[in-house]
């Protein structure tokens, strides 16, 4: 069986800009806060941290920062997935050097290669770190599915350890579960989908949930996890509006957005993406008050 990253919840975590770039001091504070409530792993500049709107620079300051401030205590992830394997192995170089525990590598996007080309991509950047690395399949954003028989292959790489599965078909997950076993660890990339995922096999979440609700995301794996179906199942559920609240519009507008209700100090996403809208903005305000008072 292949090392396990984490099991549990690990959290896609927001980036918080401000006139001056990354707000460093209030992406520590988060980092504290998700640690302090029991999340098992953060992800890092990956499609909720506005990566693809980041400079390398500022993206290399928030991933030490949250190295910094794990210090060890549980992994941090970084995403340096993109759509030119030369570029995307020339970063995760620069990458490996600051401390990650692991890496969230994204489809390529837009060229949309065919699945030999998604084999060769990962190939290419797993002959070239050493670092575990967990694919990313996200057809919704990247136009190209990462079909089962590509994870089987996939899986024959001693570090691709594991996939974060957001393509919302639950039948495509069983088909990746009974072909790979333990050779490819499941992560569900949908919060509404937590239970459904764990249920075939799936270890865990990497979450947008858990930015704003870090301990009850975490509840929902651990009860699963620990033989608790009931409570785990009625916490799914219990979520459900909320987390269509912070799918109402593209991620990561509404998870900013309720960071900022939690009195974070995260800014508006980067153009092309914009401030949420007010009426939606008020559903996901009171959903967001149901949990938290």
């Amino acid at each position: 069986m292949k090392k396990i990253l984490f099991k549990g919840c690990g959290t896609a975590i927001s980036t918080p800009f401000d006139e001056n770039g990354v707000n460093q001091k209030e992406f520590e504070r988060l980092v504290e806060t998700q640690i302090q409530n029991k999340i098992d792993s953060i992800i890092v500049c990956g499609t909720t941290g506005e990566a693809s709107t980041m400079t390398t620079e500022e993206k290399i300051a928030t991933i030490t920062c949250a190295v910094k401030t794990s210090h060890g205590r549980i992994p941090i992830i970084a995403g340096t997935g993109g759509n030119n394997t030369k570029q995307v192995i020339a970063y995760t170089k620069k990458i490996e050097k600051l401390g990650v525990d692991g890496l969230l590598i994204v489809t390529p996007y837009y060229n949309k290669c065919t699945q030999n080309g998604l084999i060769q991509h990962y190939q290419e950047i797993a002959k070239t770190t050493t670092l575990p690395i967990i694919l990313y399949n996200v057809p919704s954003r990247t136009g190209v599915n990462l079909e089962p028989r590509t994870c089987l292959e996939l899986s024959k790489i001693e570090n691709i350890i594991a996939i974060k599965e957001a393509s919302g078909n639950l039948s495509q997950v069983a088909e990746i579960a009974h072909l790979c076993g333990d050779n490819l660890s499941i992560y569900s990339g949908n919060d509404d989908q937590i239970l459904p995922i764990l249920s075939l096999g799936g270890i865990g979440v990497i979450s947008v949930l858990s930015n704003v609700l870090p301990e009850y995301t975490h509840d929902i794996v651990q009860n699963f996890l620990t033989g608790k179906i009931d409570i785990a199942t009625q916490m799914q559920l219990k979520a459900i509006p909320l987390i269509q609240a912070l799918f109402s519009e593209v991620n990561p507008i509404p998870v900013k957005y309720a960071l900022n209700v939690l009195d974070y100090h995260f800014g508006i996403p980067r153009l092309p993406l914009t401030k949420m809208s007010e009426d939606k903005a008020k559903i996901l305000t009171n959903e967001l008050l149901k949990f938290v008072k």
